[in-house]
């Protein structure tokens, strides 16, 4: 399938601030199921952007803005050709649990078993366990029963923006038992690692199909879940719409929760409020753009001058993208 990404962050300044510095998280993943045909960055005001690859292999753009502004926006464009992921079988043999206590799997995905930030065993998350049996879930194999988990995620939650925060703990979702998709993939890391299966947080974006039952918000970026099981590798399951991932998921990031892999973040100088505006438009792309993979970076005109008020001399304040995903 081939998917077009435009993804525009707007962060508007009360007063004018004096600096800005940002990270993204944008540009979606190369891989044997995921082509990236082309990713363009367009940064107003212009700056320089540099970019390395984190810890866990994302591409991360960074820059400065350096002049004073009372606005910073980011438009992210993306062209993907996305695959289905190969079938897997109906279930696997029990011994797939020994097999996820080998030395070699606990060492290679050390970071996915630990409970860690937003994914972490509570009191609440072990309530909610026991008035949904979901211990019951270990008497099937892991396949199964991370299949029957992300079901049951799906069944007790309710998707509504506004319940939580993008820094909102998972006690406040499973209170409300409503939610958005960061809410849902946090719950499932945790339980999944409780039973020793390795599980990571995917960011990146979904083509909505209403007709097939997507309830998620086609404008938001979204957030799913990978489980590593031995005779499977790495699966992505997402329990906000209680499908499997699949070509109509783009991953950008993964990491061990959402603080790993926000879409922005930064710091600025100054003592102004900011105010965020994100929108995002994932749609089918031409035939035509399956042409060799580039990456651009556009610069764009110079804002015109005047119009801007100094703000008030102030400390350096850290400001992260709120959009949920």
């Amino acid at each position: 399938m081939l998917l077009e990404v435009r993804h525009v962050t707007q962060y508007h300044y009360a007063e004018t601030v004096r600096e800005s510095v940002m990270e993204v998280w944008m540009q979606p993943q190369k891989g044997a199921r995921q082509r990236l045909i082309s990713f363009e960055l367009e940064l107003d005001p212009p700056a320089q952007l540099f970019s390395y690859a984190d810890a866990y292999g994302n591409a991360v753009y960074h820059f400065d803005v350096p002049q004073p502004h009372d606005r910073l926006n980011i438009v992210a464009r993306s062209a993907v050709e996305t695959q289905a992921p190969p079938p897997l079988p109906d279930a696997l043999d029990m011994g797939e649990w020994d097999r996820l206590r080998g030395e070699f799997v606990r060492g290679e995905n050390f970071d996915f078993l630990r409970h860690h930030g937003f994914a972490i065993e509570t009191e609440a998350l072990k309530a909610f366990m026991v008035e949904r049996d979901i211990d019951q879930l270990r008497s099937r194999d892991p396949l199964t029963a991370v299949r029957t988990l992300s079901t049951i995620i799906y069944e007790s939650f309710a998707y509504e923006p506004g319940v939580t925060d993008a820094d909102s703990p998972i006690d406040q979702a499973l209170g409300a038992r409503s939610g958005v998709c960061q809410d849902f993939a946090h719950i499932m890391i945790a339980i999944c690692r409780s039973w020793g299966i390795p599980a990571r947080y995917v960011s990146g974006y979904l083509f909505t199909d209403r007709q097939a039952g997507d309830r998620s918000d086609p404008d938001a970026t979204h957030a799913w879940v990978e489980v590593f099981l031995p005779s499977t590798r790495w699966i992505g399951l997402d329990p906000t719409n209680n499908v499997m991932a699949g070509e109509r998921h783009i991953a950008a990031a993964v990491g061990r929760d959402y603080a790993d892999v926000p879409p922005s973040r930064g710091v600025y100088k100054g003592d102004a409020e900011s105010q965020l505006a994100v929108g995002v438009s994932v749609r089918r792309a031409r035939a035509a753009l399956t042409e060799p993979e580039f990456i651009r970076i556009a610069q764009p005109s110079f804002a015109r001058p005047g119009g801007r008020r100094r703000g008030p001399a102030g400390g350096l304040h850290y400001d992260q993208q709120q959009q949920q995903q």
